[in-house]
């Protein structure tokens, strides 16, 4: 059986490769933030699901692999490597990722993210 703040980083990787943030509004608490190291800024969800759905037109055929994930008390950790095909040029593009979740009551109210700003580069418009 799952833990469930694996299930609720599993929630997000399939709302991401599908393009779609529907799903968002119930894994992430009211008020959740999501922060980013390459510019230290906090987004809000809805800022971060009009990323994921635009991401869908920018790169395709978005696959999580290389998942390491670990839960543990109030959240989890997962290490992972975002891949996909560049529309634009048909390059296929990679970013080396780490996620920390905070999960309370079931659902997450912050997410912190680090990222290669280089590997990033390569999944912008």
């Amino acid at each position: 059986m799952t833990h469930p703040n694996i299930a609720l980083l599993d929630r997000i990787i399939a709302a991401a490769e599908a393009g779609d943030a529907t799903d968002l509004a119930n894994i992430y608490a009211p008020g959740a933030v999501i922060w980013h190291n390459h510019d230290d800024k906090e987004t809000s969800v809805e800022q971060n699901g009009r990323l994921l759905e635009g991401m869908a037109r920018w790169v395709s055929d978005r696959r999580y692999t290389e998942r390491r994930v670990t839960a543990f008390e109030g959240g989890a950790v997962q290490q992972h490597v975002l891949r996909g095909t560049r529309v634009s040029t048909g390059e296929e593009v990679a970013l080396h990722a780490c996620a920390v979740i905070t999960v309370v009551d079931g659902q997450i109210t912050r997410l912190d993210e680090y990222i290669d700003s280089a590997e990033a580069a390569s999944f912008a418009p």
